[in-house]
């Protein structure tokens, strides 16, 4: 069984008024966009998206939201202080096709900038769909339009780029553009309207999911999903648009630490 290794923070950059991406010298070997780190406190520990891998630097980040009290602890550390960290897990985005859609909700644009980095690396024209309640939680802007992607932004209060939801931007960009593949992260709310348009328009397509986590190596169980039984954690947490048409669960519930269903 895999212990955390213990890693001192490298550097701290605010990306919003509620996000801090925490970045750690680690030796990266086959770390892939969409995987996940555990994150521990030396009191808890929570699953966190890998929002940078830098192959040349020998770094890797991770990005977080202040919303509770785990992630409120980790937001008061300084660079220099320390933190326990331990994978990658899951199975991340397949990287291929010419040109891609990739939509991102909120938090879930820290595996979307990962994966386009690493996706116009290799020659892929890469549309990025960013959402956000307004201006100021845009995420990664400057790093996209580094990579040479194409971003689009939207917010629910009009403040920057498209006013409206990140799926009534995508159906945009859908409708005017030929795609080869759409990837996404975000509000499962907003990816299950995203994946009834790609049925609509025959593109194939990738779902990053977030489930209740404990172990992260598909021990306990905790994160499985109905009907399939697959654990996230392990069989995840991207899954191609065939995998989720057999996910009963997918946009309707999820379950709490007990396993109870909560709607979503």
């Amino acid at each position: 069984m895999q212990v955390p290794k213990v890693v001192e923070i490298k550097r701290i950059e605010d990306e919003s008024p509620t996000v801090k991406t925490f970045i750690f010298d680690w030796e990266i070997e086959n770390e892939t966009p969409g995987q996940f780190m555990m994150v521990w406190n030396f009191e808890d520990e929570k699953p966190m998206s890998l929002s940078l891998i830098d192959h040349v630097k020998n770094e890797i980040g991770i990005s977080i939201r202040n919303v509770g009290i785990f992630t409120e602890q980790i937001h008061k550390l300084q660079k220099g202080d320390k933190l326990g960290l331990r994978g990658p897990y899951g199975r991340g985005f397949h990287i291929g096709g010419s040109k891609v859609l990739a939509v991102g909700g909120g938090i879930g644009m820290a595996p979307i900038v990962a994966y386009s980095e690493e996706a116009t690396k290799k020659g892929i024209e890469v549309h990025i769909v960013s959402a956000a309640s307004t201006r100021d939680e845009l995420l990664f802007s400057n790093r996209i339009n580094r990579s040479g992607a194409k971003l689009l932004t939207c917010t629910d209060d009009g403040t920057h780029g498209f006013c409206g939801y990140g799926t009534d931007l995508a159906e945009k960009s859908l409708s005017e553009e030929e795609y080869d593949m759409v990837v996404s992260c975000g509000p499962e709310i907003m990816m299950k309207k995203l994946f009834e348009m790609v049925e609509k328009y025959k593109i194939s397509s990738q779902f990053s999911l977030e489930r209740y986590m404990k172990c992260g190596m598909g021990l306990c169980g905790q994160c499985c999903v109905d009907d399939q039984g697959w654990r996230v954690c392990v069989e995840g947490p991207v899954f191609w648009q065939d995998e989720l048409r057999m996910i009963t669960e997918f946009g309707k519930y999820k379950r709490d630490s007990s396993g109870q269903k909560h709607k979503i």
